[in-house]
């Protein structure tokens, strides 16, 4: 059994895009929902509390964001025209960074998929889930390459009789019969 690894690592970080996601998840949050608590803010991007706080302190300094006490322990934040461009610059962004992580998967996944098809398989196994996963499984029905799945998998490799094509975060992995 040998190991193809991915050598392409100038990857898009999944911290950076996760960093950036939340802060556009969180602008639109507080657009919706201006009279929030900080906590509901923060379960509903599924961040800390002390986040949320952090970057709303750094928002009302940039002028993005207005802060005013309604009542004694409630407070309305409300996006100012800058805090409304903020999150347009942000969005776009993370969909440019989306687009290139998926610009990247979709070629070493074909780069490794055209090994297994020069080893003379045309069956792959994959393990891993999530949006690599998806693309990967794309990836194979365009170059007619079939998807195997074990019903109950525990990826025992000796019965695959296949490739494995592994995903860790977002590096590809092939690892071959030969």
């Amino acid at each position: 059994m040998t190991v193809v690894k991915s050598i392409d690592k100038k990857r898009f970080s999944s911290e950076q895009s996760g960093s950036v996601y939340n802060e556009v998840r969180l602008l639109e949050a507080v657009s919706t929902t201006p009279e929030s608590t900080q906590a509901a803010l923060a379960a509903q991007v599924g961040v800390a509390v002390g986040t949320v706080n952090w970057y709303l302190k750094r928002w009302a300094a940039k002028g993005f964001v207005t802060i005013k006490r309604v009542d004694r322990r409630r407070w309305r934040y409300l996006l100012t025209p800058q805090g409304v461009a903020h999150k347009a610059v942000l969005a776009r962004k993370y969909v440019a960074a989306s687009m290139v992580l998926y610009r990247r998967t979709r070629a070493e996944a074909r780069r490794l998929l055209t090994q297994v098809q020069e080893a003379g398989y045309d069956k792959v196994l994959i393990d891993g889930d999530g949006e690599i996963a998806e693309i990967c499984r794309l990836t194979c029905l365009e170059m007619g390459i079939e998807v195997v799945v074990l019903p109950g998998c525990d990826l025992d490799l000796t019965q695959a009789l296949c490739p494995l094509l592994k995903i860790d975060g977002t590096d590809l992995s092939l690892v071959n019969f030969e």
